[in-house]
């Protein structure tokens, strides 16, 4: 049972819920048949859910800087990235190679294991150990039959930028359609596809205050894609299925609230995050992951020294602070592995095993970082204490 005094630190995971966001969608849960009709349909009910989906849109496209035509709505990150990464491969068939960078979240590297399945050759191109992706090895592992390359806008783990305009103008240069997850970038840094030539870019609206379970592909005018859903060719036929207009409201919500608030999300949680690095990587064996500099302006990932992180994550779970251990997007599934991304940067599985995430949020307060760093301390000395492996 959750009381008043728990912290959530895994805004990386999920955020919490707009108010502004929950308002926008109500009138579209409700009974009022003038407002939920289906947007397909001609009669003034379906009309009005369409006009509701086309704000919306239009409001996403501006967090972007895309054209609205060019946003097209799906149920999430994990729905948008196969689309991206399957539907520029379908498009292309001729074509049997792709590249993708070595941290890739699974939503990108699991659809890239089944194209390698289908008789792809699949590309992995390696990162520093501050997890950034090299442009020259990333421009070598190009070549002429190479149907998409896709490396993510910053990362879902160690919240490393990666060098996105420089990777996109080696693609444009060369002709390859180029897939960016911006899940975790989007509402926590510029994202301009007017000025950085992407083709395809996925978007998840839980990741920036809008409601879990609706998100979007960006597809430039003009770019290739087939689609990997059929049925009544709703989304310009990219993705059947009648639209979440509830979820597409708040999305649109929270898309707006994120273009106009996000110089002042990004000094307050920047000012936190460093806080939060400056206090944990004071206890002796607790380092950072990531590039110091390049990363997002809310991610702290740590390794710590003789501590297992399930351990961790649960023990300060118990003290009031929900962190994370690795992705949350792999580390509740079947089969605990190594984090696959701190294994690209070189660390060993030990070392992978022993990594936390803390994330803060718009709404997280000085006084939870210093008490969270103080729960910290007491865990990470409780639980070497307790372990076999730890001996000072």
């Amino acid at each position: 049972m959750l009381g008043n005094d728990f912290v959530y630190l895994d805004h990386a995971a999920t955020t919490p819920l707009d108010e502004r966001a929950l308002e926008a969608m109500l009138p579209y849960l409700g009974g009022d048949m003038t407002l939920r009709g289906n947007p397909s349909s001609l009669h003034a009910s379906g009309a009005s859910a369409r006009e509701a989906i086309e704000e919306a849109r239009a409001r996403v496209a501006r967090l972007i800087g895309a054209e609205p035509e060019e946003v097209v709505f799906t149920s999430g990150g994990t729905e948008s990235d196969n689309m991206g990464v399957l539907g520029l491969a379908a498009a292309s068939p001729e074509k049997r190679h792709i590249v993708v960078s070595s941290i890739e979240h699974p939503a990108v590297r699991n659809a890239a294991s089944y194209l390698e399945a289908q008789g792809y050759e699949v590309t992995k191109v390696g990162v520093s150990s501050d997890g950034i992706v090299d442009p020259s090895g990333f421009a070598e592992a190009l070549r002429p039959e190479t149907a998409l390359a896709a490396v993510m806008w910053a990362n879902n783990e160690v919240g490393a930028v990666q060098p996105i305009e420089e990777l996109a103008e080696v693609c444009r240069e060369q002709d390859i359609p180029f897939h960016v997850d911006a899940v975790q970038a989007a509402g926590r840094l510029p994202v301009d596809v007017s000025r950085v030539p992407v083709s395809t870019l996925a978007l998840s609206s839980h990741k920036f205050y809008g409601p879990q379970g609706i998100g979007a592909l960006y597809a430039r005018r003009g770019v290739r894609l087939n689609p990997i859903l059929f049925g009544g060719g709703q989304e310009r036929g990219l993705r059947s299925g009648t639209q979440n207009v509830a979820g597409i409201a708040g999305f649109g919500a929270a898309a707006s609230l994120a273009t106009d608030e996000l110089s002042e999300r990004s000094l307050h949680d920047e000012t936190l995050r460093d806080a939060l690095i400056s206090g944990a990587t004071a206890i002796p064996g607790v380092r950072l992951n990531g590039h110091p500099a390049k990363r997002l302006s809310n991610n702290v990932h740590l390794s710590v020294e003789g501590v297992e992180a399930e351990s961790l994550v649960l023990y300060l779970d118990a003290l009031g602070y929900a962190v994370g251990s690795g992705s949350a997007c792999a580390s509740g599934t079947a089969g605990h592995k190594a984090s696959p991304v701190l294994l690209a940067m070189g660390q060993g599985e030990r070392e992978a095993f022993s990594a936390v995430r803390v994330t803060v949020g718009k709404d997280t307060k000085s006084a939870d970082v210093d008490g969270f760093i103080d729960a910290f301390n007491s865990a990470v000395t409780r639980l070497r204490e307790l372990s076999p492996l730890y001996s000072n």
